[in-house]
């Protein structure tokens, strides 16, 4: 009779503990979904920032354009590790259109690369600096940003026409429009980060 009690007792923690986890989960999904309604890659965004929200934390806003911008920094650094290591597999001589359609999706991508990490050091900055200088701060992320989508996508556009096989381009482009999405999304987050606090300013300071 004992062990029967027990073992009820254990399925009924595992259960309730179960049905915790669970409205935990949906807690979280629902503010995301929230939170990345104005975003053009909505059901990338929520499954990027599921991980970093629990019952316990909601982050916020400015919290979230961090954590979409720093994926689309680790994500790029891994695509220009890969395009540098196809780069390798084709010689300039033997293959120059080749080489050269690579070379230059390694540039953007370098690009690219530098430009995110300015913005991801440039948020870091605002949370140190005046206010007076939110605006600046704004102006060059929103730049960068965009920039850093341009690149990708005048990657995209250059490898129509060369002569890669079909399955180096597949996979190249794969990883730079995974880019392209992710840079638009923290584009999306960060403007929704700078609205919301030119409204909490505006309702503090009338």
């Amino acid at each position: 009779m004992a062990q029967i009690i027990l073992s009820f007792f254990i399925i009924s923690l595992t259960i309730f503990g179960f049905s915790g986890t669970v409205e935990s989960r949906s807690r979280a999904r629902m503010y995301l979904q929230a939170q990345c309604q104005q975003t053009i890659y909505f059901d990338l965004c929520v499954r990027t920032l599921l991980p970093y929200t629990t019952k316990k934390e909601l982050p916020s806003p400015r919290r979230l354009a961090q954590i979409t911008l720093t994926t689309c920094l680790v994500k790029a650094r891994f695509t220009k590790v890969y395009v540098g290591m196809i780069a390798k597999q084709y010689n300039k001589t033997k293959n120059p259109g080749e080489y050269q359609a690579l070379e230059d999706c390694l540039n953007q991508i370098s690009y690219g690369v530098n430009q995110i990490t300015q913005s991801v050091k440039e948020l870091q900055q605002m949370d140190t600096d005046v206010e007076e200088k939110f605006v600046w701060h704004e102006s060059n992320i929103k730049s960068w940003v965009s920039a850093a989508l341009t690149d990708t996508t005048t990657c995209m556009d250059g490898l129509l026409g060369d002569t890669l096989g079909y399955k180096v381009k597949s996979m190249i482009k794969a990883r730079f429009l995974n880019v392209k999405q992710l840079a638009s999304n923290s584009l999306g987050m960060f403007n929704r980060f700078t609205t919301r606090h030119r409204a909490s300013r505006a309702i503090r300071n009338p």
